[in-house]
């Protein structure tokens, strides 16, 4: 099949999945004939197919593979990707991202603080691990901009942090109401003065270690965890933190992670633009892009009809500005075009 011939099938394929509200990869330019004598090697241990490299990606980088790490990875072992992926820069930005999104630190509320945007870097240089990575997100700011006043305060940190529902535990939070005004007293078993005082107690509680790695593992495994696994999990990372990076790996080379990829997942909308842009443009959004096309998808109770409305622009206007070339990339034509449709509608 010639390039023109070989895009549009794509196109096509691309234009289906996403109007059913999934993505598909766009594919990789044709790559040499391999080598015969690599068709003698045995097969790598998990080897990775588009399925298996898609949600690796998407899991551990919030988008999918780019055309060239597509080319790179298949057929290659599970294990060398996590090898390869877990752990960098790159990880961890996501990583960080997913952190805020789950405190709701976006938009207006989105940290500008020099030490929240350093938390990649001091974790890809093991300067900090995530229990102080979480702490930093909870004294800065934005987190007590976002939960103004003890009341809302104590109850976040109860409740996100430790798993604490502060219904079954009104003295706790009545406790830590006093502490944060300046009070002394004991919250969850240690002693405190302080707003952050509150915010220690919490982050070096077992109750978070357990709290934390139970979302992490939902949020790459779709499940939850067996209890056993999860309580060696918390005890090994309460006394060494770092430890959390084996957990991720452990958890995406697990059976658990690979009877997950039999059953389609809708992401979420931040998830969703990003990996539409890579499908269809090869690049990532901007942050004005993904923060507008995001707010406008989150806005809706029903999603599916405005993403397919983006996939089929972003499809069509991609094709138009290439002239039929396979490889073209005018995509700042077609976003300007879509963000033009979202201004007069949306937002």
């Amino acid at each position: 099949m010639n390039g023109r011939g070989r895009q549009a099938g794509w196109a096509t394929l691309a234009a289906g999945a996403l109007l059913a509200g999934t993505v598909v990869a766009r594919p990789a330019a044709p790559q040499d004939p391999a080598p015969p004598e690599s068709v003698t090697k045995a097969p790598p241990a998990q080897p990775l197919d588009d399925g298996s490299l898609r949600a690796a990606y998407l899991d551990l980088f919030g988008r999918p593979p780019f055309a060239e790490e597509r080319a790179h990875w298949l057929g290659r072992a599970r294990r060398e990707l996590c090898d390869a992926l877990i752990d960098n820069t790159e990880y961890w930005k996501q990583w960080l991202e997913e952190q805020l999104y789950y405190f709701f630190l976006i938009d207006n509320f989105r940290p500008e603080s020099e030490r929240v945007a350093a938390i990649p870097a001091d974790l890809t240089a093991h300067k900090l691990n995530v229990r102080e990575a979480i702490h930093r997100i909870a004294l800065c700011p934005s987190f007590d901009q976002r939960n103004p006043g003890a009341d809302t305060f104590v109850t976040v940190v109860m409740e996100q942090l430790d798993g604490i529902k502060v219904q079954k535990n009104a003295r706790e939070l009545e406790i830590g109401k006093a502490i944060y005004d300046g009070t002394p007293g004991t919250f969850l078993g240690k002693s405190g003065t302080s707003q952050a005082d509150i915010v220690r107690i919490a982050v070096e509680d077992k109750a978070f270690t357990e709290t934390f790695l139970t979302r992490e593992y939902k949020r790459l495994v779709r499940r939850e965890p067996e209890r056993k696994a999860l309580n060696d999990w918390a005890r090994r990372c309460q006394r060494d933190p770092s430890l959390y990076t084996a957990f991720v790996r452990e958890w995406i080379l697990s059976v658990e992670w690979e009877e997950r990829l039999a059953h389609p997942i809708d992401q979420p909308n931040r998830l969703f633009v990003r990996a539409m842009f890579v499908d269809l443009l090869g690049r990532l959004p901007d942050d004005d892009e993904a923060r507008r096309l995001r707010t406008a998808l989150d806005g809706l109770s029903d999603p599916g009809p405005l993403r397919s409305v983006l996939a089929r622009l972003l499809i069509d206007k991609s094709e138009e500005e290439a002239g039929h070339d396979a490889w073209a990339r005018s995509d700042r034509a077609a976003i300007g075009f879509v963000g033009q449709l979202l201004g007069h509608v949306y937002i």
